[in-house]
This record gives structure tokens, sequence and C-alpha cells, in this order.
């Protein structure tokens, strides 16, 4: 595996959806339940996350290969929280590169663009998915709620940089 580079993904056009696409079909092997219903629901659901969240897509990269990406939305408004926060749309490595440390890169990376901009993130698992429960466990995220399969995980960051001068 070539060096890890992680960067903001700059543009979506079909080449790179493809990609994405196969990049998260591979990640949900073996948890398809927590995929969606296959191509189709992954090409629309990877739009959404592009208009949604386009400055905070990232992608990483080994050596020429894509091999994850995480979607974090700055503006997020939470029903459960009644308030605007951050959330992760999305997070998948490519199954033949995890754990190689690629998620560890870019989860940093997510939640450092988060911490500009929100003092809590928000994201969803699926139940079955207990590697990743763990690993945003690692991260301080904490359990919260469930809905069907899913868990509702929530981290608290530091408080924003105008939160904190409104105090002072």
């Amino acid at each position: 595996m070539g060096a890890v580079k992680v960067k903001r993904l700059e543009r979506f056009s079909a080449e790179i959806l493809e990609e994405l696409v196969g990049v998260y079909m591979r990640g949900y092997e073996g948890l398809r339940e927590y995929g969606g219903e296959g191509e189709g629901y992954a090409k629309r659901y990877l739009h959404w996350c592009w208009s949604k969240a386009r400055d905070g897509f990232f992608v990483a990269e080994a050596g020429r290969e894509l091999a994850g990406f995480i979607v974090c939305d700055r503006d997020w408004y939470s029903n459960y929280e009644g308030r605007t926060v951050g959330a992760i749309h999305e997070f998948v490595i490519d199954r033949k590169f995890q754990g190689r440390g690629i998620g560890h890169i870019l989860m940093e990376k997510g939640l450092d663009y988060l911490s500009h901009y929100t003092d809590r993130v928000e994201l969803w698992v699926g139940e079955k998915n207990t590697g990743a429960i763990e690993f945003y466990e690692s991260y301080g995220f904490r359990r919260v709620g469930q809905s069907g399969i899913w868990i509702r995980m929530v981290k608290d960051l530091h408080a924003k940089p105008d939160k904190l001068q409104d105090e002072g």
C-alpha cells in the first residue's frame, strides 16, 4: 500500500461516483442491511451526500486507489437534539483497506473539520456492525438511542470558537 492521502473531494463526476459506489458496496459486504438496496440506492444516496455536505466530503487515497471516504455535515438539524449539530452521514472504508489505519486518518480529518463549526456530532450505525460501534466508541461517541436496526451515537466536541468569545 502506498502513502495514504486524505483530501476534500473537489468534484463529483460520473467516474468518481462509480469509484465511490465501488468502495461503498465493498465496505458494506456482509452488512448489506446497512448499505442500502444495491448500487442504484448507493448512487442516489451519494448524490444526496454531495449536495448536502460537499465541503465536508473527504476521501482517502492509498497510492492511486480510493480507499474510503467520510461525509461530514456541519449544519445538520437534528430532530433528536432540537438544534443544529454536526453529522457524519457516511463513513466507509473499502474492505480490502480495512485494518490499516485509514479509518483513523479519515475520522481525525472529519472531527477536526466539524470542530470548527459545532460542539456536538451525531451519527447512526447498524446495531450488528460491532466493529464500527467499537471504533466510534474509541473516539468518544456514546450510544444515546436506537430506531429499528440503527443506533444513534453522539460525541461532544469542544465549544465553537465564537461561543468561547461570547462567554468571555
